[in-house]
């Protein structure tokens, strides 16, 4: 074979894993970095600078080893350069008063959510589904970047600390420290639980019952389906809500006062049921205004963040408009 043909078949061998890898490569990303959109840019990047390198690959580790290596320090490059992302309830403690005012801050890093459609194959999302869930990326942009890093591909793709070690530059012991220490501010974190989830079909079922009562704006319904303890928040809203009797006057107050009829379309985000919300304005066509990613907690929902950014909506494969 001669050169110009080994790295003809170089690069198609790096096209063909890069594609079958993508998905995993942008969850990865996404746990990382916190942002979805923030993960399809490193993955490109990604496949960019493995395009530009692929000639030189010595084979020394598997081509999906070597494009892990790369998409993780490229997302370590980039997090030298940014704020951590959080949500409205890693800011400070939830409003008391129903009527108060939910303004919005762009200034703020925020946390987004991962739609399941990304990740292609609905095995794949089941596998993932624990590692991409909202309260558990949200905890992780509590680490530093190294220790988010170290536990990722220690927790979640298995790899061994000598495997860390070679793909950061630290020594073994190095990234034992940091395992343990990820683990121990882990801990000390309020995540969600993890209870039992629900089967698809019931699961399924109390979403439909939750949409049903939104889009009628009755709040007798959906007290019906929501725990004591609900919470509510809204990205890029720093203002959020806890308990039903907070939330549910928020939601009358914002039945009353919006114009125009809203609808949600069901759909999955961060191995969670979502919404795709809709609103119509004066024109009377509903548009699409951000997504909804609710947490099942005993059979009811417990939290419930929209994050009003059309380009989820999109990204879970649904229109922008009705």
């Amino acid at each position: 074979m001669t050169n110009e043909e080994s790295v003809v078949s170089s690069e198609e061998r790096l096209r063909d894993e890069f594609g079958s890898l993508r998905p995993a490569l942008v969850a990865h990303c996404y746990r990382m970095t916190g942002s979805y959109q923030d993960a399809e840019d490193v993955v490109q990047e990604t496949y960019l600078k493995a395009a530009r390198g692929v000639d030189a690959f010595e084979g020394r580790s598997s081509l999906k080893t070597w494009l892990y290596r790369i998409a993780t320090n490229t997302c370590l490059t980039e997090l030298n350069h940014r704020s951590r992302r959080v949500l409205p309830s890693g800011l400070g403690a939830p409003s008391d008063d129903p009527g108060a005012h939910a303004f919005a801050d762009e200034s703020v890093a925020w946390l987004g959510p991962l739609p399941d459609a990304v990740l292609g194959d609905p095995g794949e999302v089941v596998v993932r589904r624990e590692s991409v869930r909202l309260a558990l990326v949200a905890a992780l942009q509590h680490l530093p970047a190294r220790q988010r890093a170290a536990f990722l591909l220690r927790e979640v793709l298995s790899w061994s600390a000598a495997e860390i070690a070679d793909v950061l530059g630290l020594s073994v012991p190095a990234v034992k420290s940091l395992l343990q220490r990820a683990r121990v501010r882990l801990d000390e974190l309020d995540l969600d639980g993890s209870p039992e989830p629900l089967g698809p079909e019931d699961e399924r079922a109390l979403l439909d019952r939750y949409i049903a009562a939104f889009e009628a704006e009755d709040t007798a319904a959906l007290r019906a389906v929501i725990q004591d303890d609900f919470s509510l928040e809204a990205v890029p809203h720093p203002t959020w809500f806890r308990g039903v009797a907070v939330c549910l006057p928020f939601m009358e107050r914002t039945f009353a006062v919006r114009g125009g009829a809203v609808r949600l379309l069901p759909t999955r985000a961060n191995g969670q049921p979502a919404a795709a919300s809709y609103h119509a304005g004066a024109d009377g066509v509903p548009r699409a205004d951000g997504l909804w990613v609710f947490t099942v907690t005993d059979g009811r929902f417990s939290r419930a963040v929209k994050f009003h950014d059309v380009g989820l909506v999109t990204a879970a494969g649904l229109p922008d408009r009705l």
